[in-house]
């Protein structure tokens, strides 16, 4: 078994860190939180607030408008960590300016966008825009229940995945409760794990490249959540159903299993909603961004049990959902050919790209999702700016793999310019 290893809390001292993030950031966050800053914009005495208001307990119910607050004290929080792979990985989402013609597949986005009818719905919704119109989330809510067999009280409609994903971690883990999660693997978990000063531990994928669920447990026998991405964020590989089951099992009494389904679309392996079906200490999340194509529209689910569902919405999730979200995701689940079909296109376009690095002699971890790792040979990042020059951006590198750049399947053409340039950077 390899060795996981730990990433300690940071003491709050490490808050008091010059962090190199650009005015505007600070400019938000003086507007939101009322602080005030000294030297290069490091932030005073707003450590303890953040971590006592998001970390210590259960929060009341609240307002929109005290949602908000809430939302921006979260943000500032993450960005308050020393400099971390979480944090990293933030400042590498930011996009360099690029011409319009620029190809984008740095962040696991669709480029087919919504389908014909949800850009219909939302074009149809503009006129009601000055309306909350919550029963539109009922609506979908409902319709998603019906689709996958259960019951609406064990739904809740976000904002995409990435917000309950942080609240879920919050809720359930804590200075005595760690983070237990894969290497490499999605970090917002990782942050968010940090905000509530818990351990996070990291362990390996196994040869498979699938998380190694039996190393997890006896890495974190005091763990609060073991975060589980299926298929996984960057690798796109799976973790086999026998093995979440197995954890969900074999867990600390009091822990959770936060299984993460945002790419689960684009394989046919088998979702773990039947676990949650089963009243099991799990939690499920979906979200629209990645086969339907809103990434920037923002809409998705955690599922679970009604009392881990009240514990997760008590950190603050709870607020109204843009009504073009809302119309536009009931319109693509009401597409029958919708997801098979966009799989179908990807899993082409993605087996060409890898018969192509094939013929070329380069490396690369097998996916099955929208994403993959290329193995450069040389420092990630280097690659990564190299690309961009030639008006390709791709996505960033993991620590624990240097050498290897996330790689997003686009479109047919944009994978051929992809290959042009990656043939142009190795071979210059």
């Amino acid at each position: 078994m390899e060795r996981a290893y730990v990433e300690r809390a940071p003491t709050p001292a490490a808050f008091d860190f010059a962090v190199d993030l650009d005015s505007g950031f600070w400019d938000f966050l003086e507007a939101r939180i009322k602080v005030k800053s000294r030297g290069r914009g490091r932030p005073r005495h707003i450590s303890t607030f953040l971590i006592h208001s998001l970390a210590e307990g259960p929060m009341p119910r609240f307002s929109r408008r005290s949602f908000l607050h809430l939302s921006a004290a979260a943000s500032a929080a993450a960005a308050f960590q020393r400099m971390t792979e979480p944090m990293l990985a933030a400042a590498a989402r930011r996009r360099p300016p690029h011409a319009k013609d620029a190809v984008l597949i740095d962040s696991n986005e669709n480029p087919l966008g919504p389908c014909q009818a949800a850009r219909d719905a939302v074009a149809a919704i503009i006129p009601q825009g000055g309306r909350y119109s919550d029963n539109l989330t009922d609506e979908l809510v409902a319709a998603f229940a019906q689709q996958e067999g259960l019951n609406p009280d064990w739904i809740y409609c976000t904002a995409g995945s990435t917000p309950p994903l942080g609240l879920t971690v919050l809720a359930f883990t804590s200075p005595q409760k760690s983070y237990a999660t894969a290497d490499p693997c999605f970090e917002t978990g990782m942050r968010m794990a940090s905000v509530a000063g818990a351990r996070v531990v990291k362990v390996p994928l196994t040869k498979t490249y699938a998380h190694d669920v039996k190393a997890m447990l006896a890495a974190a026998p005091d763990a609060g959540v073991f975060y589980i991405c299926n298929p996984n964020n960057p690798t796109g590989t799976l973790t086999p159903h026998a093995d979440i089951e197995y954890l969900a099992a074999n867990k600390p009494k009091d822990a959770i299993v936060l299984v993460d389904e945002a790419y689960i679309h684009l394989t046919e392996t088998e979702s773990a909603l039947d676990l949650v079906k089963g009243g099991k200490d799990v939690i499920v999340l979906r979200t629209f961004s990645k086969v339907y194509g809103m990434a920037g529209l923002r809409c998705g689910f955690v599922i679970a049990r009604p009392d881990l569902l009240e514990k997760v919405l008590a950190r603050g999730g709870q607020n109204f959902m843009p009504v073009t979200a809302i119309v536009a995701a009931t319109a693509s689940l009401k597409d029958p050919q919708l997801v098979s079909e966009r799989r179908r296109i990807n899993a082409t376009i993605r087996q060409q790209t890898f018969q192509w690095l094939d013929r070329n002699g380069y490396r690369y971890i097998p996916s099955e999702s929208n994403c993959f790792l290329l193995d450069t040979k040389r420092p990630g990042n280097e690659v990564r700016d190299a690309m961009a020059k030639e008006n390709v951006l791709i996505g960033r590198v993991w620590p624990i793999m240097p050498t290897c750049v996330r790689i997003t399947v686009g479109t047919q053409d944009e994978m051929e310019r992809f290959q042009a340039a990656f043939q142009k950077v190795m071979k210059g």
